[in-house]
């Protein structure tokens, strides 16, 4: 029977229908196919089936259809599901031409098709579709066109220039139609994209052509309109391109259409340079526009048809709603909103970035913690408990092949077990067993003594050796907490930098720009970022610096205005053409560090067991530090020159001193076996209000000279790597401009061996230079206790350094408005 329905057994005994009519498969794939689109989709959907349509309808120079087989390429690459849609929107729009371009159309979209599906199969990893898109547009219309009017050359011609636009329009949708349909949180648009989205648009209102409402053209009512969004949106530059390349399709689309490429492209023009008018600029640019070329123009319109076309462009474009207008300005390069979106990424960016370093700032305390919390030994553990399992340890190797074991351990418990802990501590107090009273209670007691004897001092060598290789294994965590705890206070201190709000300074950036004016430097712009005291931020943008007015005029009226020395921290210029000029201002440092260093080695030799050094530390800090290696030559230097650049290299991460100078120390205890120590001497100086930390491990005193007065400052820790677990003394001075602070080693100190007060000689010494030069007093200290001192006995090292007030180079310039508002406001 024709209808009927035949069955087939599956292994779970169920049946599968499958219909006898030839025909009905290929109904049901073509409803599935016919599908309703989904609400959610269905918005799209709408406008794929629109643009398809137009699309269709668009021909250009009389008899071209270029448009439909490249929208349906791009849409069956980029969106497979709403090809089917777009297919039948071009048959649609190209039925309502003439059946001849719906014909060519059909034929044309579904060669395509298949030759699509060829080369898929033949090659599925090539991207061949701007090619399949020439060859199918190309064989179409030579085959129509032959058909119609014979084989020949002008054919061959037509049917190449068809292909050779198509194979543009390709590339040119697939670079704007995904832009146009993909919503993404951050897209900035290039000018060639720009340009691409420009073209989609002036190719689908290519479609409108021959429409007509109330005798008006709807296609120039389109084009002016996109011509009035994207100057009012873009400026001149992008209103005047969008001109030309919508005139440009508009007058592919018929030739009579040349003239307005010129309208276009003047009204776009003059509407990008009155856009400070807002909405009415840019609409009084195109009427000017349109004016002038109606009326000295050379076109087929009538003036007041023009002017028509003109006045339904600017209502519709004064009634569309400004928060399109700002969606679309916000993906144009060179606009506020696009600013305020690239502020709003930059600002996601660096939330996104101060969390997870908060993670790890969090990671690593809680690493820091975990491995600080088995420094200690572990409470509870009872001395009594540690001698059993020591006595069990012995027992096991000596009385459990004995046969009086019963004996000692039943019978005579208390008294074998007392023998036992006696003689464990004898051993372990003298290394073995002196005490003759305990010898002959052990060798009355027990019959294997000298094995016992035995027995108990190699456990007891084995005991040592744990309890040096726990003590080192607590040293390891130690250093591994110290260090991940310095290291999470520097993530956490970096997230709150990245943190830090930009605060709005909009009162003192116009004092600024006034005050500036009056001085007759022109600023195109101020940016406060921060008037922190000693941290102030400000940046602008100056017309020409060609006589260095940033250093010579407005950092000293900056200094004047808030109270504090600020200088030009860097410049650069602010665009390739003109003299304008970026100018980056900062706080100054408050004082400035000179120093000067003299060293030798023992007995005049080249390599000295001492190392030094002088470093500008982030944050406004200035470090000055010196190391003594134990003993001489290169195994000392060695030792010394670790300390300082371990040093070096710690603190310029922004890790704290103490915490520095800690895993110093427990670096260089754990890497040798051997008795290798060094000192270090470590200044700290605040190059703001000049206080100084002075944190000494092993080292000898430090000299502070005030006038004619010298103290001597001192503290009295271990060098470094001699106990596991340093403890730092930090000592606080408070500096002043002239000071001068003299550091040295101990061959300096202890040089003059017939000296017998040290610290009072070398304070005369210090007192007695006429010189304030660091240099010269670390030459002339360094001569006087070689000569007092007969010789060079031992590494000598002494480094000087002087603080002064920093004096910036030009006098600060009294401004003319009230600074207390300033002031005020700033605070």
């Amino acid at each position: 029977m024709l209808g009927r329905l035949t069955y087939r057994a599956t292994s779970q005994t169920s049946a599968i229908p499958i219909p006898a009519k030839p025909f009905s498969r290929l109904s049901k794939r073509l409803v599935a196919w016919l599908e309703k689109p989904s609400v959610k989709d269905a918005k799209r959907t709408f406008w794929i089936i629109l643009i398809g349509f137009l699309l269709g309808r668009a021909v250009i120079l009389m008899h071209l259809l270029p448009f439909a087989v490249p929208f349906l390429a791009v849409m069956l690459h980029w969106q497979k599901s709403k090809a089917k849609w777009a297919l039948l929107a071009i048959w649609a729009g190209a039925a309502t031409i003439s059946v001849s371009f719906a014909a060519y159309a059909v034929g044309a979209t579904i060669a395509y098709l298949i030759l699509h599906r060829i080369i898929t199969v033949l090659r599925p990893q090539s991207n061949m579709i701007p090619m399949t898109v020439f060859i199918t547009v190309a064989a179409v219309r030579f085959s129509v066109i032959s058909v119609q009017e014979g084989i020949s050359s002008y054919g061959a011609m037509i049917a190449g220039v068809e292909a050779g636009l198509a194979l543009v329009v390709t590339l040119i949708f697939f670079q704007s139609i995904p832009i146009l349909f993909e919503r993404k949180n951050k897209m900035s648009l290039r000018h060639e994209e720009v340009v691409s989205i420009v073209i989609f648009l002036a190719s689908v209102m290519t479609g409108t052509v021959g429409w007509l409402l109330y005798n008006l053209s709807v296609e120039f009512i389109i084009a002016r309109y996109l011509v009035l969004v994207f100057a009012f949106v873009g400026g001149a530059a992008i209103g005047s391109t969008v001109g030309v390349v919508v005139g440009l399709i508009l007058s592919l689309a018929n030739v009579a259409n040349l003239f307005h490429m010129s309208l276009l492209a003047f009204s776009g023009l003059l509407g990008g340079l009155l856009k400070e008018g807002k909405k009415i600029g840019v609409c009084l640019g195109l009427l000017i526009g349109t004016g002038l070329m109606g009326m000295y123009g050379d076109n087929q319109t009538a003036l007041s048809v023009s002017m028509m076309e003109t006045g339904v462009a600017i209502a519709i474009f004064l009634l569309t709603p400004k928060k399109w207008i700002e969606h679309l300005a916000r993906y144009i390069p060179g606009t506020a909103e696009h600013a305020v979106e690239q502020q709003q990424y930059l600002r996601k960016i660096r939330d996104l970035t101060a969390g997870k370093v908060e993670q790890f700032s969090r990671l690593f305390y809680t690493l820091s913690n975990s491995f600080s919390d088995v420094n200690e030994e572990a409470p509870g553990k009872e001395p009594g408990r540690d001698v059993d399992l020591f006595l069990s340890k012995i027992t096991e190797k000596t009385c459990q092949t004995c046969m009086k074991k019963h004996q000692c351990w039943t019978r005579k418990f208390s008294e074998t077990y007392n023998i036992m802990e006696r003689t464990m501590q004898e051993i372990e107090d003298n290394k073995d067993v002196y005490d003759r009273r305990l010898m002959s209670d052990l060798h009355a007691h027990c019959i294997k003594h000298d094995k016992v004897i035995r027995a108990v001092k190699d456990e007891i060598g084995q005991i040592h050796a744990n309890k040096q290789l726990r003590k080192q294994i607590m040293e390891s965590r130690r250093l591994v907490a110290d260090q991940l705890r310095g290291v999470s206070k520097v993530m956490e201190d970096f997230a709150k930098d990245i943190q830090r709000e930009q605060k709005t300074h909009e009162l003192q950036e116009d004092q600024i720009s006034e005050s500036l004016l009056k001085a007759g430097i022109p600023v195109e712009q101020v940016e406060v970022y921060s008037l922190d005291n000693g941290n102030v931020d400000i940046e602008m943008i100056i017309s020409h610096n060609e006589y260095n007015e940033g250093e010579k005029v407005i950092a000293p009226l900056l200094s004047h205005i808030l109270k504090e020395t600020i200088v030009v921290k860097h410049t650069e210029k602010a665009s390739l053409a003109g003299g304008a000029e970026r100018l980056v201002f900062g706080s100054a440092k408050q004082y400035v560090v000179s120093t000067g260093a003299s060293q030798t080695a023992k007995g005049g030799k080249w390599i000295s067991g001492d190392s030094y050094s002088t470093m500008e530390l982030g944050a406004g800090k200035y470090a000055l530090a010196i190391s003594d290696g134990m003993g001489n030559g290169k195994r000392a230097h060695l030792e010394s020159n670790d300390t300082i650049e371990l040093l070096k290299n710690i603190l310029r991460s922004g890790i704290e001193e103490t915490v520095a100078i800690k895993s110093i120390n427990s670096v260089l205890a754990l890497r040798s076996e051997e008795e290798m120590f060094s000192t270090l001497d470590l200044v700290m100086i605040d190059m703001q209000d000049a206080s100084a930390k002075f944190l000494k491990v092993g080292s000898i005193p430090s000299f502070l000279k005030r006038g004619r007065q010298v103290k001597m400052i001192e503290s009295g820790n271990l060098p470094i790597g001699m106990i596991t677990d340093v403890e730092v003394d930090v000592v606080n001075e408070q500096l002043k401009s002239g000071d001068l602070l003299i550091m040295m080693s101990d061959g300096i100190f202890d040089g003059p061996a017939n000296i017998e007060n040290r610290e009072v000689w070398m304070k005369r010494v210090i007192n007695e230079m006429k010189t304030n030069d660091p240099q010269e007093v670390a030459d002339l200290l360094m001569e006087r206790v070689i000569r007092e001192g007969g010789g060079i006995h031992d590494d000598m090292t002494v480094v000087v350094a002087r603080i002064d007030h920093h004096l910036p180079k030009w006098a600060t310039i009294p401004v003319a408005f009230e600074e207390k508002a300033f002031a005020k406001s700033s605070g």
